[in-house]
């Protein structure tokens, strides 16, 4: 029985995210991946079914990050929290937000992979189906604020998504124009000047 080398996975994912982040999946050619990795088309083969199945490699750990990031903000026991607690998370505080963009910034890669280079696959819509999850978990929190008159504005469905959809592209765009983490420290407090969730939702205070 034949043993694997597992020397040519590192080789072979790093060429394909240079490939598709210049070219973008469609355009993305496996012959070029394989060359630049100095690596056969049959390797490939054997690890993956094709060009999609090596997209979703090299961006797992970015699509695993956001999947755990949308889960624990979706998965929340209310019953635990106070009322402060509830208001406290429509407070725009920039050492809070900038750790998210801390998050993001250990996946930029494949975060700006998913954002704008990942047409023709699976996650072609990842721009507007993450900002759909993120909106179902603010709706969570805005009608938990709601049942204990913490909040007063009334705010539909449709609304609330197109306020988090504002939000997250606020978010995004830092890493598609490739800012330096100093800049994107300057962008976090320009964001939460910007951004008044307290307000927008009513947040009436004790």
């Amino acid at each position: 029985m034949s043993i694997r080398d597992t020397s040519i996975d590192p080789r072979l994912i790093e060429s394909a995210r240079k490939e598709f982040m210049e070219k973008g999946f469609i355009k993305a050619e496996l012959k070029t991946i394989c060359d630049n990795a100095n690596i056969t088309t049959g390797a490939v083969y054997k690890r993956y079914k094709g060009k999609q199945e090596l997209f979703g490699a090299v961006v797992e750990k970015a699509v695993e990050t956001l999947d755990s990031f949308v889960s624990e903000r979706t998965n929340v026991d209310f019953s635990s929290m106070s009322d402060e607690e509830v208001r406290d998370t429509w407070i725009m505080n920039d050492k809070f937000i900038l750790e998210v963009f801390k998050i993001i910034w250990n996946i930029k890669e494949g975060f700006v992979l998913l954002l704008e280079k990942s047409a023709g696959t699976i996650y072609e819509n990842f721009r507007h189906d993450f900002a759909f999850s993120m909106t179902h978990a603010y709706k969570q929190y805005y009608q938990e604020a709601k049942k204990r008159n913490i909040a007063k504005a009334d705010i539909t469905d449709e609304e609330m998504h197109v306020l988090c959809t504002i939000f997250w592209t606020s978010v995004y765009e830092p890493f598609i124009h490739k800012m330096s983490w100093k800049e994107i420290e300057e962008h976090c407090k320009v964001l939460c000047r910007f951004i008044d969730w307290k307000n927008a939702v009513g947040i009436i205070e004790e």
